[in-house]
């Protein structure tokens, strides 16, 4: 095998090696059921309260308010129909964002057949919401407000404070998809006015399908599987303690030297995003320049078609992404790019580059390297391209 580098962190994450080794005695000598009282039970219910502790500690948050999922598909779900279901005395009406993951979208767009009101507000050329926009959406029946940290796709970060701000003002429980945020800029779930959070395990080098729901005391959630008394009679079921235990410390090790890492993230980010504004022409840098995630690089290339362009970046040992994971497989544009205002045939030819722990300025100065190369010739096989150099 040649060359091997991998750009597509906001899809998933290799799991760390200390994430492994601390996992790995729960598939063996560590097996109890932590419902059982014998002593290999109860070690393993003492090292799911471990994990509670770890997971809260990144988030200022009390290990009594995180609650164990499959992961953020779920932790979205839950959040989204156990609100809507446990206030629906006081309303029916939720806000949320054109640019949001499927799982808070899809969620959203089953309760609207299930007779609730949605409203999808719009976001700008960078992918943030208007703040007044928001505060005009509101009703008397306005019961969530649930909008994603940052995007998944573009980077964007939305202005979270101020928006846990505007719900507690209205006492409206707010939501947050923090997917991509946690272990890559601070979370702090008070700071924040943050009620409910959902995160993932795999996507900061832990295991996939473990996550968690962060929910904040005082707000009314129903259970969301039945079935078992386990995390406190809201979500039954034997616990996946290898995978918990697992989440536990990839949350602690996302905590560690935060700061040093990022500035090692934002320079190579910078460095990328501005060797390919001066080696590709005609591309455009989607999501906020500066008001985005430090591992996360998007941009559309004219005249190309993605799907093109990662095959021949995959036949130089490089993975990337055109897109979300969930929705690679679509010949649709991504919903978040034409959400900020890009025509399909641009939207159709971009390029997102997530860095990652082990990302190196070798890596980015090797992509710099093929990258143009790549485009050009993809460019010159293009009609479109053909045109515009009659044209121009």
């Amino acid at each position: 095998m040649g060359k091997n580098i991998y750009f597509d962190n906001a899809a998933t994450t290799f799991t760390h090696p200390e994430v492994v080794e601390a996992m790995m005695p729960y598939f063996t000598q560590n097996y109890g059921n932590p419902s059982s009282i014998y002593e290999i039970g109860q070690y393993n219910k003492n090292a799911i309260d471990k994990a509670r502790e770890q997971v809260a500690n990144l988030l200022n948050a009390e290990s009594a308010e995180i609650f164990f999922t499959s992961g953020a598909t779920e932790s979205d779900n839950w959040a989204i129909k156990g609100i809507a279901e446990s206030y629906k005395n006081k309303g029916n009406h939720i806000i949320t964002t054109t640019i949001e993951h499927h799982a808070v979208l899809h969620t959203c767009q089953y309760l609207e057949k299930n007779g609730y009101e949605v409203t999808y507000l719009p976001v700008d050329e960078d992918g943030l919401i208007k703040i007044e926009d928001l505060k005009n959406a509101i009703k008397d029946t306005t019961i969530l407000i649930t909008i994603m940290f940052a995007n998944n796709e573009i980077g964007t970060i939305q202005p979270i404070k101020e928006i846990g701000e505007i719900a507690r003002e209205k006492g409206i429980i707010f939501h947050t998809d923090a997917v991509q945020a946690i272990g890559q800029v601070p979370v702090d779930v008070k700071d924040m006015n943050i009620d409910m959070l959902s995160l993932t395990g795999h996507k900061l080098n832990g295991p996939k399908g473990i996550g968690a729901l962060y929910v904040k005391k005082g707000v009314r959630l129903r259970a969301f599987i039945h079935g078992g008394a386990q995390e406190r009679r809201r979500r039954g079921g034997t616990e996946n303690v290898p995978n918990i235990v697992g989440l536990g410390k990839a949350m602690e090790m996302a905590g560690q030297n935060m700061e040093e890492k990022n500035n090692k993230m934002l320079l190579l980010r910078n460095k990328l995003m501005q060797g390919i504004k001066e080696k590709v022409p005609y591309c455009k840098l989607n999501g906020h320049p500066e008001k985005r995630l430090p591992n996360n690089v998007n941009y559309s290339f004219q005249f190309i078609e993605g799907e093109s362009l990662l095959i021949m970046l995959d036949m130089k040992g490089i993975c990337a992404s055109s897109g979300s994971a969930c929705t690679s497989g679509s010949l649709d544009p991504s919903h978040v790019l034409l959400g900020i205002g890009l025509p399909h045939e641009i939207a159709h030819g971009s390029l997102r580059i997530s860095l990652g722990i082990n990302s190196t300025e070798e890596d980015v100065d090797y992509l710099l390297e093929v990258l143009p190369e790549i485009v050009q010739r993809l460019r010159d096989m293009s009609p479109l391209y053909e045109d515009f150099l009659k044209n121009n």
